[in-house]
C-alpha cells in the first residue's frame, strides 16, 4: 500500500525498505543501540512495516508488531533529523494507525524517551492502569556478544 504527499510517499512495500537506512538509523538510536541487521531483518520480516520516501530516498520508517486482530505495537519510528519539523512523523503515525490490517485493535502500545508529544496528538496517552503492566528489558542486549546471558 501506498500513501502520498507529494514529494514523500509512505509505502508497506518490503521491496522498497532501503535496510542500510534504517539500521544505521536505528544501531545508533537509543531504544536499539547495536542491533545487528540480521535481527533487524528478522523484526522488519515479522512486522508491518512503513517506508517513508522523499522522492526514492528512504528518509524515515515505522513498523508494527501485531496480531493483526486485537493489539499492536508501534515500534522503530524515526524521521531522519534534515527532514524534521514538516508534520512528517504526525503523518507517518497516522498512516500506521489507519493501516486497514490494522484497523479495529483493542489496544495499543509504544515506548519513548521523549516523543510524548508526537504520539498524543495521534490519540497515545499514559497507561491507564500502569499497575497492570509488566515487562522484561534487557536495554544492552545489542551491546554484548552474541549467546551471553544478561546479569539479571
Amino acid at each position: 500500500m501506498d500513501w502520498t504527499r507529494s514529494p514523500y510517499a509512505i509505502s508497506t512495500d518490503p521491496s522498497r525498505l532501503q535496510r542500510e537506512t534504517i539500521h544505521a538509523f536505528l544501531a545508533n538510536s537509543y531504544w536499539a543501540k547495536g542491533i545487528p541487521r540480521d535481527v533487524l531483518d528478522r523484526a522488519i520480516a515479522n512486522s508491518i512495516s512503513f517506508g517513508l520516501f522523499e522522492d526514492d530516498r528512504q528518509i524515515g520508517f515505522a513498523r508494527a508488531v501485531t496480531d493483526r486482530a486485537t493489539y499492536a505495537y508501534l515500534a522503530d519510528v524515526f524521521v531522519l533529523p534534515s527532514h524534521r519539523g514538516r508534520g512528517l512523523g504526525t503523518w507517518l503515525v497516522e498512516v500506521v494507525l489507519s493501516h486497514p490490517e490494522l484497523s479495529g485493535l483493542r489496544r495499543w502500545g509504544l515506548v519513548t524517551r521523549d516523543a510524548h508529544g508526537l504520539y498524543s496528538r495521534s490519540g497515545f496517552t499514559p497507561l491507564s492502569h500502569p499497575e497492570r503492566h509488566m515487562e522484561i528489558t534487557d536495554p544492552s542486549i545489542y551491546l554484548r556478544p552474541a549467546g551471553t546471558a544478561a546479569d539479571r
